[in-house]
């Protein structure tokens, strides 16, 4: 049973992963997006900086916290090994 557990935790682990890096491409291609609209439509300068608002957290970041946060629970209750845990993790960090 242990077997089919740790099956769906590193099916769970990858599809986060492909997740993550799914949004990540497309993130890059709005980006580029914007930018190629900015370049052809000059912006408007704000008047005072501050009226600015600090910029809120990336998602990018909130869905890699959210998803070590699932990988360490999943650790913690035995479904994942060291090294699993580990594997997991770079992947994450490094998407």
């Amino acid at each position: 049973m242990s077997g089919l557990i740790r099956g769906v935790a590193r099916t769970a682990a990858v599809a986060g992963t492909a997740t993550a890096v799914s949004n990540r491409v497309s993130r890059r291609q709005q980006g580029r997006w914007a930018a190629q609209q900015e370049s052809e439509t000059p912006s408007p300068q704000p008047t005072s900086h501050a009226a600015q608002s600090p910029a809120p957290p990336a998602p990018d970041m909130t869905s890699k916290i959210e998803q070590l946060k699932q990988l360490g629970e999943l650790k913690a209750q035995g479904v994942l090994t060291e090294t699993e845990f580990e594997e997991q993790k770079r992947r994450i960090l490094g998407s």
